[in-house]
C-alpha cells in the first residue's frame, strides 16, 4: 500500500492518524461492552475506517454528510463527544435522539450530519437537496452521501444520480464497496466491472480507489470536492474495502471464505498507515504507544461520564407533542368559525383551481426560499396548469421541472430543508405518490421526532374520481398518510379554503400532504379574498347546522352532502367539513354528534381502512351517550376505480348516500 503525503505536514499526518485510531479503539471497546450486555446492537466498521475518516476530514465542517450505520468515523471526526454517542447507543434520554432512535440513526445540525433511516437509498437524494441549496445560495460547498454496494441496486440510487446530474449539483456520492450485502457477495449483486462505471450513463465523473488507504481517500475526496465546486457537477466515488466482521455482530461471518478474510486482514487500514508513519519517521514507536494510551484513557473517561446518564422518564404528552415541529402562523388573518376570513380586503369569485394558483403565487412572493418542483410545471404550467406563468415571474431556479423521479425529488425537498428552504412538490396525480412513499412516511414524517429537524415540505396531490380517468389516475389515497404520525393531511372543499389552507401548509414547518380534488378544479367557484391569509390546519368547518342527521365528510363529499340537503329541505342535516384529516378536529366532531345524535360519515375513498372507520370508532368510544343510532359509513366500493363512467358513478359513495340517510332516519 503506497501512501502519498503530498503537501501534508507531519502535524496533519498525525492528526489523520489520531482520527483513524479513535474509532477503532472505540469500536473495540463497544464490542466488549456488547458482549457484557451494556449495549444492545452494533454494526462494525472495523477495516473500513479510512473511508469515513478520510472523506470527513477532506470536507469543511459545515458541509452536510449523510452517513450510514458503519460510519462511526464520520461522527468521531466531526467531534461528537463519545459520552453522548455512548448515551445514544444505550437509548438514553441524553442521547442525540432522546432514546427514540438506535445507534447511528440520528442527525445533528450542529455537526452537519443527517441521520440515516434503515432504507439505505433515500439518503442520496437528501445530499442532492443540500447541494442544490448550496448552489442556489452561491456557496462554495458540497454535500456527501455514503452508500454500500448493495444500496446501489435500489431505485433511489439511480434517481438521485440522475437528478443530480441533470441539475448539475455539487454532490459526492461515495460507495463503500465492502464485498457483501449482509451475506450476499457482489457477484450476485451486479454485473458491471466496477460500480463507478455507472457514472458514465449519468454523464458524471467517477473514480475507483483503495478505500483502505487513508491518504488516497483523503486526497481523492478533496479533489472531488474541488471539482464539484469548480464545475458545479456531481461525482461518484467507489472505495474498495472489506467488512471484517458481520453485517451486525449477531449475524457472524461464516459465509465468508477464510482466505478472503486473511487477504483483507493483511490490508488493514490502521496497521498500514501506522507502519508507514513509523517508517517515514513521522511517528516513533514511543509516540505511537503514548497516543494509544492517551486515547484509551479518554475512552474510559468518556464512558464513565456516559454511564452516568439519567434514567428514562417516560412522558407520553412530551412524546406526542414532539412528533411535530411547533407551528406558528405566518399571517394574522385567519379563517375562523364557518371559514369566513377576517379581512377587509377585496373578495372575488374564483374557480377552485385559480384559488390554488393564487395561494401558491402569493406564497412564492412571501418566501424567497420557497421552491416548486414537479413534472412539467415550468413552461407547460403543470398537468392542470396551476403553475402557468410562474416560470416567467419566479425563474427556473425556483420553478423546477423534474425528471420522473418522485422519490428523489421528495428526498431533495428534505435535503433543501436542512439548509432552510421550503418546497412544494407536485405529484402529477396523487396515484403516482407511491413512487415516493418511503421518503414521505419514513424520512419526512419521522425526522422531527427522531432528532428535531423540521421538514417544511408540501406535497400537492391532484386526487379523486368522477372524471373517467380509470384506476391509476382516480384513487383517493389520503388514508395511507393519515395513519402516519408526523405528517399533516389536508383536503379542502371550497376555493376559499383551498387558498388559505395551501398558504397555511406552506407556512407550516411540518410535511403536509395537500389533496386537491381535480373534478373540482374548474367546476367549483366561490368567494376568495385577495389577501394573503391562512385557514388553520386542524380545524373543521361547520357547513350548516341541523338537528336530524350529522354528515361528517370532506372533499367532494361536502358538495355531495350540500347537493343532497338542497334536494331534501325536509331533512335537517348537520354538515361538517373536516378539511384536515391529520390531525382531526375531534371537538368539532363531538359538537356535531351532540346536535343530532345520528351520524353518517361520508367519503369518496373506499370503505375498508378509510378515514370513516377512524371517525366512527372515535365517536363510538367518546360520544356513545349522545348517539340515537349506530354510526354509519357511506363510502365507495372496495374495488379499483373503474374507467367506464357508468361503472364509476356506481362505484362512488354518492350513489348510495340516500340509502344511508334513509336508514338513519328510520332507525
Amino acid at each position: 500500500m503506497e501512501f502519498l503525503r503530498r503537501d501534508l505536514t507531519d502535524r496533519q499526518l498525525i492528526r489523520l492518524y489520531r482520527n483513524l485510531l479513535w474509532p477503532r479503539l472505540v469500536e473495540e471497546k463497544m464490542l466488549l461492552l456488547l458482549r457484557q450486555g451494556k449495549i444492545s446492537k452494533w454494526f462494525s466498521g472495523i477495516g473500513q475506517e479510512a473511508i469515513s475518516v478520510g472523506a470527513t476530514l477532506a470536507l469543511q465542517p459545515d458541509e452536510w454528510i449523510m452517513p450510514l450505520h458503519r460510519n462511526l468515523g464520520v461522527f468521531t471526526s466531526r467531534g461528537l463527544p463519545l459520552h453522548r454517542l455512548f448515551r445514544q447507543w444505550q437509548g438514553s434520554p441524553q442521547g442525540y435522539s432522546q432514546g427514540r432512535e438506535r445507534s447511528f440513526h440520528f442527525g445533528t445540525r450542529e455537526h452537519h450530519i443527517c441521520g440515516m433511516i434503515s432504507h439505505l437509498g433515500p439518503q442520496l437524494a437528501l445530499a442532492a437537496g443540500a447541494a442544490l441549496a448550496y448552489k442556489l445560495k452561491g456557496q462554495r460547498k458540497v454535500a456527501l452521501a455514503f452508500t454500500g454496494e448493495g444500496g446501489t441496486s435500489e431505485g433511489d440510487f439511480h434517481e438521485a444520480l440522475n437528478t443530480a446530474s441533470v441539475w448539475d449539483l455539487p454532490v459526492i456520492f461515495l460507495i463503500e464497496n465492502n464485498g457483501y450485502g449482509l451475506s450476499t457477495p457482489v457477484k450476485e449483486q451486479y454485473r458491471c466491472t466496477r460500480l463507478a462505471d455507472r457514472a458514465t450513463g449519468y454523464g458524471m465523473r467517477s473514480a475507483v480507489i483503495d478505500g483502505n488507504n487513508l491518504l488516497e481517500v483523503y486526497h481523492t475526496v478533496k479533489e472531488a470536492r474541488e471539482y464539484c465546486i469548480r464545475e458545479q457537477k456531481p461525482f461518484l466515488l467507489e472505495c474498495l474495502t472489506f467488512r471484517m466482521r458481520g453485517h451486525e455482530e449477531a449475524s457472524g461471518i461464516k459465509y465468508v471464505p477464510p482466505a478472503l478474510l486473511e487477504e483483507w486482514s493483511a490490508k488493514d487500514p490502521l496497521t498500514h498507515y501506522e507502519r508507514w508513519l513509523l517508517n517515514e519517521k513521522v511517528l516513533s514507536e514511543k509516540e505511537k504507544e503514548a497516543i494509544r494510551t492517551e486515547e484509551k484513557g479518554k475512552i474510559e473517561a468518556e464512558l464513565k461520564k456516559g454511564f452516568e446518564s439519567k434514567p428514562m422518564d417516560v412522558a407520553t404528552e412530551k412524546e406526542l407533542k414532539e412528533v411535530y415541529a411547533p407551528a406558528t402562523t405566518g399571517n394574522k388573518q385567519w379563517a375562523i368559525g364557518n371559514g369566513q376570513v377576517q379581512t377587509n380586503d377585496i373578495t372575488r369569485t374564483l374557480r377552485f383551481i385559480d384559488a390554488l394558483s393564487e395561494g401558491l403565487r402569493q406564497s412564492m412572493r412571501q418566501h424567497p426560499h420557497l421552491l416548486l418542483m414537479g413534472q412539467d410545471i415550468a413552461e407547460y404550467g403543470g398537468a392542470f396548469k396551476i403553475t402557468e406563468g410562474f416560470l416567467e415571474e419566479f425563474g427556473r431556479d425556483r420553478v423546477r421541472n423534474t425528471p420522473i423521479c418522485e422519490s428523489a425529488i421528495t428526498g431533495i425537498a428534505l435535503g433543501l430543508a436542512l439548509e432552510g428552504y421550503k418546497s412544494v412538490v407536485e405529484m402529477q396525480f396523487a396515484d403516482f405518490v407511491t413512487m415516493a412513499f418511503n421518503q414521505i412516511v419514513n424520512n419526512l414524517a419521522k425526522i422531527h421526532y427522531r432528532w428535531g429537524q423540521n421538514a417544511p415540505v408540501v406535497i400537492r396531490m391532484p386526487t379523486g374520481a368522477g372524471v373517467g380517468a380509470g384506476p391509476f389516475h382516480s384513487q383517493s389515497n389520503e388514508a395511507w398518510f393519515a395513519h402516519t404520525p408526523g405528517l399533516k393531511v389536508v383536503y379542502p372543499s371550497t376555493p376559499e379554503d383551498a387558498k388559505g389552507l395551501l398558504i397555511a401548509a406552506i407556512n407550516d414547518p411540518n410535511p403536509v400532504l395537500f389533496f386537491e380534488h381535480k373534478a373540482l378544479y374548474r367546476s367549483l367557484t366561490g368567494p376568495v379574498p385577495e389577501a394573503y391569509y391562512e385557514v388553520p390546519i386542524g380545524k373543521a368547518r361547520s357547513v350548516q347546522e341541523g338537528e336530524d342527521i350529522s354528515i361528517i365528510t370532506y372533499g367532494a363529499g361536502v358538495l355531495w352532502a350540500q347537493e343532497y340537503a338542497a334536494k331534501h329541505p325536509d331533512i335537517s342535516l348537520d354538515i361538517l367539513d373536516l378539511r384536515t384529516l391529520l390531525p382531526l378536529d375531534y371537538a368539532a366532531v363531538e359538537a356535531s354528534v351532540k346536535r343530532t345524535g345520528k351520524v353518517l360519515v361520508l367519503h369518496e375513498d373506499t370503505l375498508t381502512g378509510g378515514i370513516g372507520g377512524e371517525v366512527a370508532a372515535w365517536i363510538a368510544e367518546h360520544c356513545f351517550e349522545f348517539l340515537d343510532a349506530p354510526v354509519l359509513r357511506c363510502a365507495s366500493l372496495d374495488t379499483p376505480v373503474p374507467f367506464n363512467t357508468e361503472l364509476e358513478q356506481a362505484f362512488l359513495a354518492k350513489s348510495r348516500l340516500d340509502n344511508y340517510v334513509q336508514k338513519l332516519l328510520k332507525y
